[in-house]
């Protein structure tokens, strides 16, 4: 996609035509927002309440996708799968505007039209803007009386914006709450989470440079939350002392480390490091001699490891960690942070709850299966492996550990509690899950193994 700024036959609000063109990159080309949306930003040099505009118009129509086409639907009397996608593009960011924001309706219709106009042409603008005022007919509360289905669960979910069977996951993850769904499901803003990289920065020092509205984490000595600023400013990220990395990943790779073990504690393996976060963590809370293998199935997400890992004391290699080339029984330490459906990182990536299906489930589980089938069998007696996932669905979490740890007597749960002091409401254990409207956090599951004979 062309980022280059411009006023399209005479539009000139940068914010909406932003907003646009990332929904329509999303919807046609497979982008992704939080990558792309920021890139545009600084190349059209939108900043201050431009900026902030085009962020909750981008973020907010992507997460809100699937009721406002249910609505885009009614008005139109058509399925918007039938429109040709930059006029789809055009009545979701018109709809969210008049059904979840305070911009007037009278001007998030007139300007949808004029955006219609510039980007697309004259035809469409008639479509667009019949659609849009059947829109304003009902407020959002009075569409979801007359789309929502009865069922508490999916009503919720249309609600909140997230799919059905998302929503039963999470619920299921947890034991049927339905409050506690409610405030599961409800979307907040996430804060920018920084990491002191251990060995290369105090977080004091950190702290010091993020400025007055900086705060450290409430969980990880190593974390630092911003109130708003870009991180790119600091020099200590720029230089890779310090990075962007939610709080609850640094915990998993805390609880990699500090995991009681027998014997020697020099030889570790991050067994799908990509892309190098927590391996940065690892490297950097090495026992003295200690070695760090971080493999990762993809060569470019390899490199982003070296870089973010750059001592003499890792070894990263493109490895298949299913069908480890390593031996077995050799690692004091592996910590396994397995692909999975990202469930848990969803308001941080607004489009992936309309993107993931839950046929992704299967292969995923299948996966997950065997990398910590092969974690364990790589794992010495008396080490440590740490199971993790960027997921609360039970498929990607207690169901993949009862199922490998059920046809094996020689591995044992350690309970995750023990390492994670100061942590609230993580339930019973012996694994942890973390929530963002409990921790603030993405919603990490951690689950310690200990290799026993």
């Amino acid at each position: 996609m062309t980022a280059t700024p411009r006023r399209r036959r005479g539009f000139a609000d940068g914010a909406r035509l932003t907003a646009y063109d990332v929904l329509l990159a999303v919807d046609v080309e497979g982008a992704y927002s939080n990558l792309l949306l920021p890139r545009l930003l600084r190349e059209r040099g939108l900043s201050g309440a431009d900026a902030a505009l085009a962020t909750e118009l981008t973020y907010g129509a992507l997460r809100r996708q699937g009721g406002l086409d249910v609505v885009v639907a009614a008005a139109a009397d058509r399925d918007p799968a039938r429109l040709d996608p930059p006029v789809r593009a055009l009545l979701r960011l018109g709809a969210y505007q008049l059904l979840h924001t305070r911009v007037p309706p009278h001007a998030a219709v007139s300007t949808t039209v004029e955006l219609c106009r510039a980007v697309v042409g004259p035809r469409p603008t008639g479509l667009v803007n019949a659609v849009l005022r059947r829109v304003t007919a009902h407020p959002w509360t009075t569409w979801v009386e007359r789309l929502a289905p009865a069922d508490p669960i999916p009503r919720l979910a249309f609600e909140r914006g997230y799919p059905e069977w998302i929503a039963r996951a999470i619920a299921d993850a947890l034991g049927d709450d339905a409050a506690e769904l409610d405030q599961a499901l409800t979307d907040a803003a996430p804060t920018v989470h920084l990491v002191a990289r251990p060995g290369r920065i105090d977080r004091a020092e950190l702290l010091a440079a993020a400025g007055p509205s900086a705060t450290a984490g409430n969980w990880s000595p190593y974390a630092v939350r911003l109130a708003g600023g870009n991180p790119a400013d600091l020099a200590a990220v720029r230089d890779g002392r310090a990075a962007v990395q939610d709080e609850g990943s640094q915990l998993v790779a805390l609880a990699a480390t500090t995991a009681p073990i027998d014997g020697d504690d020099r030889r570790w393996l991050d067994a799908c490091a990509g892309p190098g976060g927590k391996t940065a963590i690892l490297a950097g809370l090495l026992p003295d001699g200690g070695r760090l293998l971080a493999a990762d199935l993809h060569p470019h997400r390899a490199r982003l490891v070296r870089d973010s890992a750059a001592t003499s004391d890792v070894v990263t290699v493109v490895a298949d960690s299913t069908r480890p080339a390593w031996p077995a029984d050799r690692f004091d330490r592996v910590l396994l942070d397995a692909p999975c459906s990202g469930l848990g990182a969803l308001r941080r990536r607004p489009e992936a709850r309309w993107r993931r299906q839950p046929s992704d489930l299967p292969r995923l589980h299948g996966l997950q299966v065997e990398l910590l089938t092969a974690a364990i069998a790589a794992t010495r007696v008396g080490g440590i492996v740490c199971y993790a996932t960027c997921s609360p669905h039970l498929d990607e979490t207690k169901r993949v550990v009862a199922e490998v740890t059920g046809q094996r007597s020689d591995v044992a749960p350690v309970d995750a509690l023990t390492l994670l002091p100061g942590v609230p409401a993580l339930g019973a254990g012996p694994h942890v899950q973390l929530w963002p409207h409990r921790h603030g956090t993405d919603a990490m599951f951690i689950a310690p193994l200990r290799r026993t004979h």
